[in-house]
């Protein structure tokens, strides 16, 4: 460590070079990590808030809410203890000034998908709603009156409410009167009985009916099936992978060259006695040195960034995440020691040296 440390110190500039380049590559890793979870939560954020264990959708619906059809009387085939039914559709909000894709939840105020009220309050009567306090950033506020491309219902924001996005869209929570009312229209009280799922509350994620028509879904599984969300998951996570390969690259590379330029030197240190393994236990401390300081350097260029991004920038820093790859690139960069450290054992002193 003393060795590798001195020679840090004499040649600032050469190492620093290495180190700037690791703390490029650790920002880039973290910062697509932040941007893989602000996104997954943009889909999953309502998902997450109800707290529940289960889910359960139609058979045929292969896993998709919107897609699920079915009654409140196959409640009744439903051996849950806590259960609460649910409404979905998809609309653009128009408030006059602004237009907003949305997600229109129905729901039963007395079951625990009622959201929590952080301003204004909760719906009271037909055509009201609770909306996701995302909506406030594109400038709707309490009172506004909505219209909805897929209805000529019009509803009154009366409270919003924190984290409920879903599939990206920000939600509206009405009861569901106002749900069948905006999705059939002049038909809503042939269909008044007509609802999306049933979400479980029960920690049991056993499934809780015998109808064959219908299929009990553990929640996480459901959140990887929602659309495009696994997909987009994967693809920034691969581009994470590939860059704890390429940093370990890099960093061979670097210091491969290094070491070639010192040969001479290391075969005279080897011929005074030194030995081969404490060459090369510098050579990796180095390394460790180098790529704690430039994952350091990374990590707090990545916080001090995040705390100027817009809102709209859909970043969520994930703080013990970002600590397990910080150490995974500490790792695959000491890894890339290995050649250098091959290298050495192989110098012949004499030869080293003109012999």
């Amino acid at each position: 460590m003393f060795l590798a440390w001195n020679e840090i110190k004499k040649n600032k500039l050469r190492f620093a070079l290495i180190t700037g380049i690791l703390m490029l590559v650790s920002y880039l890793v973290f910062f697509l990590s932040g941007l893989a979870t602000g996104l997954a939560n943009l889909n999953r954020e309502a998902v997450d808030k109800w707290d529940a264990s289960a889910i359960i959708l139609t058979e045929e619906s292969d896993k998709n809410l919107y897609q699920s059809f079915m009654s409140t009387d196959q409640l009744k085939d439903i051996t849950a203890q806590e259960t609460a039914v649910i409404g979905q559709l998809n609309a653009i909000a128009n408030n006059g000034d602004q237009k907003q894709n949305i997600s229109l939840f129905g729901i039963h105020k007395e079951e625990f998908l009622m959201p929590n009220v952080t301003e204004g309050r909760a719906f009271e009567k037909t055509n009201e709603v609770i909306a996701d306090d995302s909506l406030k950033e594109e400038g709707f506020k309490l009172g506004d009156t909505l219209s909805l491309s897929s209805s000529d219902e019009t509803l009154t924001i009366v409270g919003f409410t924190d984290n409920a996005r879903f599939n990206a869209a920000p939600v509206l929570y009405a009861d569901l009167i106002t749900f069948h009312k905006v999705k059939f229209g002049e038909t809503a009280d042939q269909n008044k009985d007509q609802i999306n799922a049933i979400v479980v509350g029960d920690e049991s994620i056993s499934n809780h009916t015998q109808n064959k028509e219908l299929e009990t879904i553990e929640i996480q599984s459901f959140i990887e099936n929602l659309p495009g969300y696994t997909e987009q998951k994967l693809t920034l996570n691969f581009m994470i992978y590939f860059l704890f390969g390429i940093s370990s690259i890099i960093v061979a590379i670097f210091l491969y060259v290094l070491t070639v330029q010192k040969i001479s030197m290391f075969g005279v240190m080897k011929a005074q006695g030194i030995s081969s393994s404490y060459l090369s236990w510098s050579v990796v401390a180095q390394t460790f040195i180098l790529s704690f300081i430039g994952t350091a350097l990374g990590f707090a260029l990545t916080i001090i960034s995040g705390a100027f991004l817009p809102a709209a920038v859909p970043v969520s820093f994930d703080l013990t995440l970002m600590v397990i790859y910080g150490l995974i690139l500490m790792l695959v960069a000491t890894v890339g020691a290995v050649f250098s450290v091959l290298t050495i054992v192989r110098i012949d002193p004499l030869k080293a040296i003109g012999g």
